[in-house]
């Protein structure tokens, strides 16, 4: 795979957080495992937060290794391979038999297991920055990752209600991402690499039709059409519960202090 990478890092590496740096700053290259569920980074968009190199496994290509198997494999992989970082509770090798501590049994060269992070004495963990992110609690998720949480998706056609009777609104495609609790959101929305301030609603659109929807507003921009294929949000901070209506009228009263209450936080830059 690769003939000069002497150093990697191993795991999942899902969200790119604050203790993943402890081991990214130790090494050339990054081996990730890839499962293929709900993540706060899916896939390739990992290497998006890192100038290191990244390789991934495919787990359910990998699951069936043993311990020595799998090592082997690193060292095929990658023939010049001197130092392996993980973390504390790294597994590895069929039914996790392996664990950080065994790494030095079936890898002769260097093995550096980093400890646990804490911050504002919260273990960080991708699952606990789920956790946070499932309850809305914007601002402890983004802590953990050391930056603001991020999906993206491809814009689709709407209801077509948003520019008619309330504000036009940009419909967002998202797959495999984990998403927030629903809700809405202070935000701010990239198109063509322009960041712009917006907010943005995701959930069942409970007045209307109950179907699920990613949709931002920008707060200081009117844009007529989108031609971006990808777009980008970036969550600031929790506003509201998702909630439903008796009327239009009282979803566009809403829908003012949404905004309103986002410029707030989000003044025009």
């Amino acid at each position: 795979m690769n003939n000069t990478v002497k150093s990697i890092a191993i795991g999942s590496f899902d969200g790119l957080h604050i203790a993943h740096k402890a081991l990214i700053d130790q090494v050339e290259a990054l081996v990730i495992i890839e499962r293929n569920v709900g993540y706060l980074t899916p896939g390739y968009k990992r290497s998006l937060y890192t100038s290191k190199e990244c390789y991934f496994y495919h787990f359910d290509k990998i699951k069936s290794l043993s311990s020595d198997e799998f090592i082997d494999k690193l060292k095929i992989d990658f023939p010049k391979l001197e130092k392996i970082v993980v973390g504390y509770d790294f597994k590895f090798g069929k039914e996790k038999m392996g664990n950080a501590n065994s790494l030095k049994d079936f890898f002769s060269g260097s093995v550096v297991i980093v400890d646990e992070v804490r911050k504002d004495n919260v273990s960080v963990h991708s699952k606990t920055i789920t956790q946070f992110l499932k309850e809305s609690n914007i601002k402890m998720g983004n802590d953990l990752l050391g930056r603001k949480y991020c999906i993206d998706g491809s814009p689709v056609k709407g209801q077509g209600l948003g520019k008619e009777k309330f504000v036009p609104t940009i419909n967002i495609n998202v797959s495999q991402y984990l998403l927030p609790k629903d809700g809405v959101y202070a935000t701010r929305t990239k198109i063509e690499d322009i960041w712009y301030e917006s907010v943005t609603f995701l959930g069942h659109r409970e007045t209307t039709d109950g179907s699920f929807a990613v949709e931002t507003h920008l707060l200081y921009e009117d844009l007529d059409e989108v031609q971006s294929d990808n777009i980008w949000i970036e969550f600031e901070c929790f506003l509201r519960d998702n909630s439903k209506f008796s009327s239009f009228e009282e979803l566009k009263k809403q829908i003012d202090i949404d905004i309103l209450n986002a410029k707030k936080i989000l003044p025009i830059s």
